[in-house]
């Protein structure tokens, strides 16, 4: 499916942008897990001093957690307890992959 396609691209090119961007993290993880022939999980890590915030930053998650929603899928994205932050999305894929 061309959505989750690009739904997928995007959250993983937002996400690594915030991990190594606002969590002062130098690497991050990426995980794309297919296995499951009705979802696609993607999962970006990334281990840094924390999340800071930037001025007028922000609206590049808020717009994957739309863009999530929109294809009635979860998203997640929070400060890692032991440092980093970490971006997890789970999308449907009808009829599966």
């Amino acid at each position: 499916m061309p959505e989750i396609d690009l739904a997928a691209f995007r959250i993983i090119q937002e996400s690594v942008t915030n991990v190594l961007r606002h969590a002062g993290a130098r690497s991050c993880q990426v995980s794309i897990d297919c296995r499951n022939a009705d979802e696609v999980a993607i999962e970006v890590t990334g281990r840094g001093s924390g999340h800071s915030s930037i001025p007028g930053s922000g609206y590049g998650l808020a717009g994957l957690r739309e863009r999530v929603a929109l294809l009635h899928g979860e998203f997640h994205a929070a400060p890692r307890a032991d440092g980093g932050f970490q971006v997890s999305a789970r999308l449907p894929v009808a009829g599966g992959a």
